[in-house]
């Protein structure tokens, strides 16, 4: 009776373990189809195949968006961006109802850096429509509604064909430059005569191809450095340029440089060795090269004090952002307690000046509107705030003025971070003209002396005896 109940227990052992076994047979395929899917919607990130989006990056775009006539709306986002999470249904909606009318894209530009850092993009969601003129595409600026944005999309379509009826525009601009006109003359032709003068001279900064004309990578790269040296003159306002040699003309050169293929390219920095260019080819690898190149030569943007009107409207409208500062009055600090304030907003401008923005100060009191607009609101002195003058949106520095204190809040701005409300009225304030600030130390009013020698005082102590 025990031989025969350990032996049941032994089949029920060995049953328990075949069944395990087939339960990870069975499971494994399920399990890996499930760490398959997480997978694939991880690399998908917001859109998919089945969507009207067309996911952008940089192996199609140039051939989907700067070669195409069509009309483009794209969206550059990041996938950790709550507003881009939340714009992406109506991007949806609005891709499907625009579809086949005009093109809507997306491009991650937190993976794909260079195509981001080719159009400015410095925040998400930033939504550009490109048009006629692919090398200049405009900011989008209405709302992010689906409906909000179709009608913006087809306010950019009746344009475009305005454009097309008056001859202004016709066929891609890619196609122009491919037919020999168009960015070509922004490439500068560089000779033995003419290089030591133009580039080591210099003080700009130089990418410098070295080419043979029968060179069939350097045919290819033809197309792609022009269009880039006309991008790059323009955001970088010609202080970066791109040049050519011929190096089976002038072989001098070459010789000096160790050219030893084709095509090679080199960056020149005034004082400094040449050396080799490591990025891609593709004109938009060639634009963030040069823009990191004029970054970190540009010197610090200029902080300026508000005195007018049109020092606050320049500076907010031509950079994404102005950075504004409220400095107590000079009363309150002295001229070493305001000079301690600047130099933090100097050192910050300096750290962030890749950015190219904008930065402003101006005295507690001077500027009452500004400060009402902003929400300032006459204490708690020094303040910031950073102004998105296309939105006419801010955000107000929380923390401390200090370079960690204004390092933390420009950090949460630059990827897209921190709470941001309305402008007062919708608009830049009205604002005072007044006097820069002399660099000295403030002076008390001095209040008007009288002589009293000639007033009786005693005839009226009289009158108001008891």
């Amino acid at each position: 009776m025990y031989f025969s109940r350990r032996r049941s227990v032994s089949q029920c052992v060995l049953l328990a373990e075949e069944t395990c076994r087939q339960l990870r047979k069975n499971m494994r395929p399920l399990l890996l189809g499930v760490l398959g899917c997480s997978l694939v919607l991880a690399v998908q990130g917001f859109y998919s195949a089945s969507d009207d989006v067309v996911e952008l990056n940089p192996s199609n775009f140039n051939r989907e968006v700067i070669q195409s006539d069509s009309l483009w709306l794209i969206e550059f986002y990041a996938p950790w961006c709550g507003h881009c999470q939340n714009l992406t249904p109506d991007w949806k909606k609005a891709a499907t109802a625009l579809k086949g009318i005009v093109k809507v894209g997306a491009i991650d530009a937190d993976q794909h850096k260079s195509l981001g850092g080719q159009y400015g993009v410095r925040g998400f969601p930033t939504i550009k429509i490109f048009g006629a003129n692919k090398n200049k595409p405009e900011d989008y600026q209405g709302g992010r509604s689906s409906q909000a944005i179709v009608e913006g999309a087809m306010n950019a379509l009746r344009s475009l064909v305005k454009e097309r009826l008056s001859g202004k525009s016709g066929g891609s601009d890619y196609s122009r430059q491919q037919s020999g006109g168009g960015s070509k003359k922004d490439v500068v032709e560089l000779t033995d005569d003419n290089f030591d003068k133009m580039v080591l001279d210099s003080g700009d900064v130089w990418l410098v191809e070295f080419f043979a004309p029968w060179c069939g990578h350097c045919k290819n790269l033809e197309p792609e450095w022009a269009a880039a040296a006309s991008a790059v003159k323009e955001q970088t306002k010609g202080k970066v340029h791109l040049g050519a040699v011929d190096a089976t003309v002038h072989q001098g050169l070459a010789s000096r440089y160790g050219i030893r293929g084709f095509p090679t390219i080199k960056i020149f920095r005034k004082g400094e060795e040449p050396e080799d260019y490591q990025g891609g080819r593709s004109r938009s690898d060639i634009i963030a090269r040069a823009m990191d190149l004029f970054s970190d030569n540009a010197p610090p943007p200029e902080l300026l004090e508000i005195l007018s009107e049109d020092i606050l409207k320049k500076t907010c409208e031509d950079y994404q952002l102005c950075v504004i500062a409220v400095l107590p009055h000079i009363l309150d600090t002295g001229a070493a307690g305001r000079n301690g304030y600047l130099e933090v907003m100097m050192k910050m401008a300096e750290k962030y000046k890749k950015k190219m923005w904008g930065w402003l100060w101006t005295e507690a009191g001077a500027q009452m509107d500004l400060e009402a607009s902003l929400g300032i609101g006459g204490f708690g002195y020094p303040a910031m705030a950073a102004i998105n003058a296309r939105k006419m949106k801010f955000a107000l520095l929380r923390g401390s003025f200090s370079e960690t204190g204004i390092h933390e809040f420009l950090r949460d701005l630059s990827v897209g971070r921190g709470s941001t409300a309305t402008v007062g009225g919708g608009a830049l304030p009205k604002i005072n003209t007044v006097e820069p600030w002399d660099g000295k130390d403030g002076e008390l009013p001095v209040e008007d002396e009288y002589d009293l020698s000639d007033v009786d005082l005693d005839d009226d102590f009289e009158r108001d005896e008891l």
